[in-house]
């Protein structure tokens, strides 16, 4: 089976997501194989460090032996059950290890699959607590740049254009404030303020991504912002949502992004590294003040209606309770400050380039903004393509190139990522 055959095969059936389908005439795809540790390796033995972890997912490296034994050992005994009038105890055991891990208003576990709907649950069940109390609260607000999903809703908070712009007739309204990753943190603030004010008690909630909107570009903020908004949603009666799809899980630093501005969200969205990159599985952390909002008699029609096939899926939940075996027995976020502090020394010789703009951190995630390129020129594609060519697998964000390992990187490894795409950027700084 050659890579060649598998993609001829591929093109005539599949359409990929966030692929331009016709760049693949000349582009070509590249079918894996097997994956072990930081390498994926296609059909003819050619090997990639994953320097993405496989869009976002993968925390402790391919084909993981504590996530593999603890998935084939739920294997023999339960594979899925509804989750409605039944439950299991690897979901129980999750739930349970997620309250003690954050902040304690965060009392209660909704389960989804994704994490697009995992904003949607928040997104929803905020509008509903106000509604089950005879308020109507339609407005949601976002920040400007963000990006919360690709399903309806959790597009609607999002402000990226190039997802959003052509389905804004069918979404619903939302409103964004200025975001403190693009100008000043007190004009930030002085922005969600009057939107606030503007739209008091029509507002449900405010979502935010903390400290890292990545798909926007990966572009950062202080935790300031985020305390001093939390503040600020408290004055106006309004929920704060955190969406920790990303940033979660060790991305920023510390287990979550939250933890660094000392706050406690009212909603905190969590999926992508919850399972290691194993399973699709996603959960909304709440309040008992929220839980109680929907707890009635049926018949008085307060009841939280969301359900999705595979929520709470047991092998998932096996998985997630595998990852954090490991955060608790591996000391990852220590162990992590040395990778963290790595890569900002390494990537220091960037900033000397005349086509780098910014060299930005937060954690395990760095990005290095290149500027003096016209977007007809696709230097993003430019930059994968001849990493690719020295085994280094990136996926640039338009002029954005950013790195999100695994924590399983070695030293060697996270140099061997960093001087490649060096080289590469160089070559394009000397044309």
């Amino acid at each position: 089976m050659t890579n060649h055959h598998l993609m001829q095969e591929d093109l005539r059936y599949i359409f990929h997501p966030c692929t331009q389908m016709k760049d693949h005439e000349t582009l070509p795809l590249i079918p894996i194989k097997q994956a072990k540790g930081a390498y994926i390796e296609d059909y003819e033995g050619n090997r990639y460090l994953d320097c993405i972890s496989s869009w976002w997912v993968n925390l402790f490296g391919h084909s993981n032996a504590t996530i593999n034994a603890a998935i084939q050992e739920q294997l023999q005994t339960l594979e899925h059950v509804i989750f409605a009038g039944f439950t299991h105890k690897p979901a129980i055991d999750l739930a349970r290890r997620l309250v003690a891990l954050t902040p304690a208003p965060l009392q209660k576990v909704f389960f989804a699959d994704n994490g697009s709907s995992a904003i949607e649950i928040a997104l929803k069940m905020s509008f509903q607590y106000f509604k089950n109390q005879g308020e109507s609260r339609p407005l949601f607000v976002s920040l400007q740049n963000s990006y919360h999903g690709e399903t309806m809703g959790a597009l609607a908070v999002s402000d990226t254009g190039l997802y959003k712009d052509i389905y804004t007739d069918i979404l619903i309204k939302t409103v964004q404030a200025a975001s403190p990753a693009l100008v000043g943190e007190d004009e930030a603030l002085e922005s969600m303020r009057r939107v606030l004010q503007a739209h008091e008690g029509k507002i449900a909630s405010v979502v935010i991504e903390p400290l890292v909107q990545c798909a926007g570009s990966m572009q950062m903020y202080d935790a300031g912002y985020i305390r001093r908004l939390r503040a600020l949603c408290d004055a106006f009666g309004v929920f704060l949502i955190a969406d920790e799809v990303a940033v979660g899980f060790g991305r920023t630093g510390s287990m979550f992004a939250i933890e660094q501005a000392g706050i406690a969200p009212d909603f905190l969205c969590l999926s992508k590294g919850i399972t290691g990159g194993y399973m699709p599985l996603s959960v909304v952390l709440f309040g008992n003040d929220i839980y109680n909002a929907f707890y009635c008699e049926y018949h008085e029609g307060k009841s939280f209606l969301d359900s999705h096939s595979y929520t709470g899926n047991t092998l998932a939940c096996a998985a997630a309770n595998a990852v954090l075996d490991i955060f608790e027995k591996e000391q990852i976020i220590e162990i992590n400050k040395r990778s963290i502090a790595l890569i900002a020394q390494e990537t220091q010789k960037f900033k000397a380039l005349a086509n780098v703009k910014e060299v930005r951190q937060r954690g395990m995630i760095c990005a290095i903004e290149l500027h003096g390129y016209a977007v007809s020129e696709r230097i993003g594609l430019h930059v994968f393509q001849e990493a690719l060519k020295q085994g280094v697998y990136i996926r640039p964000l338009g002029h954005v190139i950013y790195f999100m390992p695994p924590y399983c990187f070695t030293e060697t490894e996270l140099r061997y990522m960093i001087e490649v795409t060096y080289g590469v950027v160089n070559a394009l700084s000397q044309r």
